[in-house]
């Protein structure tokens, strides 16, 4: 670890404070810092197998010496592209205030995948804020079906945003099994949005899985792009009368809610 830290401290300083090299020198010392950085984890977790306590404890370092050196980065690139750069990484590593904040820094000017990357990721920051924990859902229709013909019928809903292809969408389910086996009734009920994913494969998919409850198939990114939803799985629990009650949840903390919601804790 000790010689981690060494050789992090070292490249953060060139890469981010010589005011005599090029941008270009600049983003290429920065990739090559994170990239070895992701390449020391690799390797190093190895070393940790079999004690989970260890593991966490030195994942957690890595990702704060990750956050700290693209934290540092980004504040002293705000004007090009290595700030841009920093941006990408540090995407759901901050809080979305604070995140929001350095979007808004930003003077870089920038052009071709940058300019999507940020367009898109301002319009995503707009949506989650719309969307947020207290608001009341936003409505869309996807083959005719409604997303309130679910939502705000005086049920709270757990909603899955999944595909098949995704690995940890795939993950959950036992978690999302359970909850529904234990909850389902006249207070509780549960829906799967599939996005991003051909409908073949996830009426397949659903069947392996054993999706007895209800679904919305084929939605692609229209939910996604109203709930400012970048990645999969996202589960939301909606109140009865369709208030967002939680966002973003995963394994134990999906059980959690629920009891929670309906006083079973």
């Amino acid at each position: 670890m000790k010689k981690l830290f060494v050789i992090a401290g070292i490249v953060a300083v060139c890469a981010v404070s010589c005011k005599t090299k090029s941008v270009e020198e600049k983003l290429t010392e920065f990739n090559q810092w994170n990239e070895a950085l992701i390449e020391e984890y690799t390797t190093g977790i190895m070393k940790f197998e079999g004690n989970q306590e260890a593991a966490e404890e030195y994942s957690d370092s890595i990702v704060n010496i990750y956050k700290d050196y693209n934290l540092k980065a980004l504040k002293e690139n705000l004007d090009n592209a290595v700030g841009v750069a920093a941006l990408r990484n540090l995407y759901g590593a901050v809080e979305q205030d604070e995140f929001e904040d350095y979007v808004n820094k930003i003077t870089a000017p920038v052009h071709g995948k940058d300019s999507v990357f940020l367009s898109g990721l301002k319009e995503a920051l707009k949506a989650q804020k719309s969307t947020a924990e207290g608001q009341m859902f936003t409505d869309f229709e996807v083959d005719g079906v409604k997303f309130s013909d679910f939502i705000g019928k005086g049920k709270y809903v757990l909603v899955d945003f999944w595909a098949s292809w995704c690995g940890p969408c795939r993950g959950e389910m036992p978690n999302l099994r359970a909850v529904y086996n234990d909850f389902h009734g006249d207070k509780f009920d549960m829906l799967s949005v599939a996005v991003w994913d051909k409908p073949e494969d996830t009426v397949k998919a659903a069947e392996e899985e054993n999706i007895v409850w209800n679904q919305i198939i084929n939605a692609q990114k229209i939910p996604t792009d109203i709930y400012g939803i970048e990645g999969i799985p996202h589960i939301i629990l909606f109140g009865p009368d369709g208030t967002i009650l939680k966002r973003n949840l995963r394994g134990e903390a999906i059980r959690e809610a629920v009891e929670e919601a309906l006083g079973d804790k």
